[in-house]
């Protein structure tokens, strides 16, 4: 993992299942030093280029680098995906991630600014404001007593595995949606299951969604599972792309 300057420094927590002369486990590193400072290609404390062992350099659209850990997918060891966790993230790494995606967004007419959870919302109000917005409209997952059935989308995501939920609206905030073009904000896009739902959600609702922005977009599986969606291709833009990575004798390489 790295230190607050971006240097590489021993995990504290314990890697289960490693032991001397095994390959570590990736998903048990502990990530409280990540997502701390954005660094040069000259303060970058590993090389750019694969095979990667702990973390990955994501690439910001200015040319400097954010360290990402790498985590384990679930039951699948000789696959890891980089990981951003926006809410542990320093202030002003989200605010850096979020200046990208409205710099990117001021090329689309977007009347109203949709927050997708969770870790959505901790970019959604900056971006807002970048876009010169008074306010954002967030989804949420959990149900209120007043919220609508008919308002909500099934969900699944690829961090969190094995968990059915709903995508929900409040209704109250089902108004300043009609007729308004949309610009839909989240963390990560990988396998693009939370984006179908809440643009399903949003279309119901009357809104026409210009596009969507997110702090990383993670791998390339989102853009079938979108284009099979049908109708108009929305754009998706990013701040950072990772891809997912296979495991080799060297190390994590990006999947082919």
């Amino acid at each position: 993992m790295a230190d607050l300057r971006g240097q590489p420094i021993a995990a504290t927590e314990p890697r289960p299942g490693s032991a001397a002369g095994a390959w570590p486990d990736p998903g048990f590193d502990a990530t409280s030093g990540y997502w701390q400072r954005i660094v040069t290609a000259g303060e970058l404390a590993q090389s750019a280029a694969p095979p990667y062992q702990r973390s990955y350099p994501a690439r910001l659209r200015d040319g400097r680098y954010l360290l990402l850990p790498l985590r384990a997918l679930p039951g699948d060891p000789g696959r890891c995906m980089a990981s951003l966790v926006a809410n542990q993230a320093a202030l002003e790494v989200v605010q850096a991630l979020a200046q990208s995606m409205v710099e990117q967004a001021r090329g689309f007419t977007v009347d109203a600014v949709v927050g997708l959870p969770t870790l959505g919302l901790s970019l959604a109000p900056a971006v807002a404001r970048g876009l010169g917005h008074a306010r954002f409209i967030p989804l949420g997952f959990s149900r209120k007593y007043w919220y609508r059935d008919e308002l909500s989308e099934p969900v699944r995501s690829i961090t969190s595995p094995g968990q059915d939920r709903r995508l929900y609206l409040d209704p109250h905030q089902a108004a300043l949606l009609g007729g308004r073009r949309v610009l839909i904000v989240d963390d990560t896009v990988s396998t693009g299951s939370t984006m179908l739902s809440a643009l399903r959600l949003l279309e119901r609702c009357g809104a026409q969604v210009v596009a969507a922005a997110v702090a990383m977009r993670q791998g390339t599986r989102w853009r079938e599972r979108l284009r099979q969606a049908g109708g108009r291709p929305v754009p998706v833009l990013g701040a950072l792309d990772a891809p997912m990575l296979v495991r080799t004798p060297a190390g994590w390489m990006p999947e082919a």
